[in-house]
């Protein structure tokens, strides 16, 4: 049997995949694209899709990924000690089920040339390409394969330890509203639980908590979940992992490049992923397929540029928000002030960053110095 050879593999075809495979096709290059499920299929997962990423896909010449699911306009979010904030978001957010959004983006790949196999990737071998399986040679590959990332194993690299990986369940469940909800709970902090209404009388439930080394049960989230929010079992509950940003390894080495979940790209904040998993995996198809040679240079540098300062700043909240009274103060702030809150979404959602007001605003709230509301 004759080996292919693409310009650029893509191991993967979620998000981050079908980003990466879609930049890579847009600057010429071949692609293949390898997943070992065929689409449409689920992926857990909150489900949000946040304004962030709409914006980066259409910047790949995608369009209609959010069609039939109306926006969600504002989010309520619930302190650990209680206090509420409920605000219009800086930009309408989308809860769209993975396996609608992400066969979109696959559809996508392919119709702009990417070469879909289905495949579980096993090995990969590198002499002057990198061969994946011996089925396939590439000049360049990129991991986009997830939590459990095959591709990330194989540049020797282990899965984030405790205190740096979050655990989750979701579920659907009948709407309680037409507005983002996110009820945070001193109990086992940092842990919250949401709800996402999807526009069509359900919403994306679940719950999430921060893994300290011991393994926690189905059992254990759904009865977290439905503390949280009542109202009996929810639908199709399934768990999963999410590697947070925290604890991140080389992006990449090589001829072999890192995005989205393999790279740990969680927002430690919030659990958001698919903004970061977009991006990364534009920025991974670009630097890819510019050739093999410093690949890898080029995709740090591009990382480091969009996403660097970013990243420092969500690792610094991570740190402050370990205290469940920081985050009351946060939101105490947030209900006060809409330019701390509009922060406090863009930090969690995007790329944004911590400003002096802002940190100031909580400070206060922290002291309890409460400017005018605005």
């Amino acid at each position: 049997m004759s080996v292919e050879i693409y310009d650029v593999a893509v191991v993967g075809g979620g998000p981050a995949g079908a980003a990466a495979a879609l930049a890579a096709r847009r600057a010429g290059a071949s692609v293949l694209l390898l997943d070992r499920a065929d689409f449409p299929r689920d992926k857990p997962c909150g489900d949000g899709i946040a304004a962030g990423a709409v914006d980066v896909l259409a910047g790949l010449g995608v369009a209609g990924v959010t069609d039939g699911y109306p926006p969600v306009a504002s989010l309520r979010l619930v302190a650990p000690g209680g206090t509420e904030v409920a605000r219009t978001l800086p930009r309408p957010a989308f809860t769209v089920p993975r396996r609608v959004f992400d066969a979109r983006l696959v559809a996508a790949a392919v119709a702009a040339g990417a070469k879909l196999r289905r495949h579980t990737v096993r090995q990969l071998r590198e002499d002057n390409e990198v061969v994946l399986d011996g089925v396939w040679r590439a000049r360049v590959v990129i991991g986009a394969d997830g939590a459990g990332s095959v591709v990330r194993r194989a540049l020797g690299h282990p899965a984030n330890p405790g205190g740096h990986l979050a655990i989750a369940i979701r579920g659907y469940a009948p709407a309680i509203g037409a507005e983002q909800l996110i009820r945070t709970t001193r109990a086992r902090w940092p842990a919250y639980a949401w709800s996402f209404p999807i526009g069509d009388g359900t919403a994306n439930v679940g719950y999430g908590e921060v893994l300290r080394g011991t393994p926690l049960t189905k059992a254990y989230l759904l009865r977290r979940l439905t503390d949280l929010l009542p109202g009996g079992e929810p639908a199709g509950l399934r768990a999963h992992h999410l590697p947070l940003s925290t604890h991140r390894p080389p992006p990449a080495r090589g001829r072999v490049l890192l995005a989205g979940d393999a790279l740990s790209l969680i927002n430690p904040f919030t659990g958001e992923g698919i903004f970061y998993a977009v991006l990364s995996g534009a920025l991974a198809g670009a630097a890819a397929a510019a050739g093999p040679e410093r690949a890898a240079q080029r995709y740090r540098a591009a990382l480091r540029g969009r996403l660097g300062r970013h990243l420092r700043h969500s690792r610094f909240a991570a740190l402050l928000t370990r205290r469940p009274g920081v985050v009351d103060a946060a939101v105490r702030a947030a209900r006060r002030d809409g330019a701390v809150f509009d922060r406090m979404v863009d930090l969690g959602l995007g790329d944004g960053v911590f400003d002096l007001r802002t940190i100031g605003r909580i400070g206060g709230q922290m002291l309890h110095i409460a400017p005018p509301p605005s």
